[in-house]
């Protein structure tokens, strides 16, 4: 093989790619591994170019038992650190009559990433179950022993262990829901819905809710009929889940507003769309939480969403969903002045009152 077919050779490779030699020297390298690792690295010894042991151990290795390995290498550009796994195999190298080892480097950060948050979810998971099962645990052996024979202890420790089963049992209906979205987010609805009519249902459904936390509900719409394909169901359950919100946590304000808009072209969805917006006059949220508040179980006020029954899987289904009908969510927030949660989303039509 002569020097320019294996640079050809090289050059095909769709990964970071280089080839060393018996006498432990770079003879090729393709342009992806030269912006990896370094731009004049053919010609020097691969130990002064790599500098990583376990894979420097690997390359030596295999140079000198001609066997297939796998290793790790490790880039950092100063951000966001990346991971390679590196396969080291035996090529022929006949313009110098002997072999060489052929290195290619696939990039599994994204993969390393996931199984992180899988650890991550567990862990939460857990996490969120065993406060519950210690409470009730607890009580059981309290009512089994101490508190046996006293009726008023009896009927205390009881209200408490209906209020830890209810919220593990929201928790685990929170989790099917969102492994329920997650499995559809690929899937576009195909159901015509009219929603503003949907909406008011809605406001109907959560005048309850508010008048008990004395707070009035309002709906402001410059739109009578609104026609989008969407999943009915999965909309309720977004605009639910933020009314909630904004009663729940909000509700100092006395006001929630429900401002739905339209327009022919949305700058943001680049097409027709609807503009829903639930917005409160209550504390507000400091703007540090705002960027994480849909990642699963972050809570801006962890005490006060447990007090108040919240599982912190709300927000991540919401995004999910909207995702689901290509739509943005997008949270707007100070401390003192309330919160906007804003829906965009892409419609077939809509009718201005």
């Amino acid at each position: 093989m002569s020097t320019q077919d294996l640079d050809n050779i090289m050059a095909a490779v769709p990964l970071p790619a280089i080839a060393i030699d018996q006498w432990d020297v770079i003879i090729a390298a393709n342009a992806d591994a030269a912006t990896l690792i370094n731009p004049n690295m053919v010609g020097r010894n691969y130990v002064t170019m790599l500098r990583q042991p376990a894979l420097l151990d690997t390359i030596e290795a295999t140079l000198q038992d001609g066997k297939s390995r796998r290793s790790r290498y490790f880039s950092n550009d100063g951000g966001q650190g990346t991971t390679f796994d590196v396969s080291c195999r035996v090529m022929p190298n006949s313009t110098k009559g002997s072999e060489a080892v052929l290195l290619c480097f696939s990039d599994i950060s994204l993969l390393q990433q996931a199984g992180q948050m899988r650890r991550d979810f567990v862990a939460n998971v857990s996490h969120e179950l065993r406060t519950p099962l210690t409470a009730l645990i607890g009580f059981i052996e309290t009512l089994r022993g101490p508190a046996r024979n006293d009726p008023k202890a009896t009927d205390k420790f009881l209200n408490i262990m209906q209020g830890e089963g209810e919220r593990m049992n929201r928790l685990v209906g929170d989790l099917l829901s969102l492994s329920r979205v997650e499995g559809d987010e690929r899937v576009r609805p195909t159901t015509q819905i009219e929603l503003i009519e949907h909406l008011d249902s809605i406001m109907r459904t959560m005048g309850p809710l508010a008048q008990d936390a004395q707070v009035a509900l309002e709906l402001d719409c410059d739109v009578a009929k609104v026609e989008m394909t969407a999943d009915a169901d999965q909309l309720t359950q977004v605009f639910t889940n933020l009314i909630e919100n904004a009663i729940k946590y909000g509700g100092s304000g006395k006001r929630v507003v429900l401002r739905v808009r339209a327009s022919e072209r949305d700058a943001v969805l680049r097409t027709k769309g609807v503009c829903v917006q639930v917005i409160d006059y209550g504390p507000g949220i400091d703007p540090v939480h705002l960027p994480r508040l849909t990642e699963r179980f972050y809570r801006a006020d962890d005490h006060r969403s447990r007090a108040l029954g919240g599982t912190g899987l709300g927000l991540a289904i919401v995004k999910h969903i909207i995702n689901r009908h290509r739509g943005r969510l997008r949270v707007e927030s100070e401390l003192g002045q309330g919160a906007t949660f804003t829906v965009l989303m892409p419609i077939d039509s809509f009718l201005a009152v």
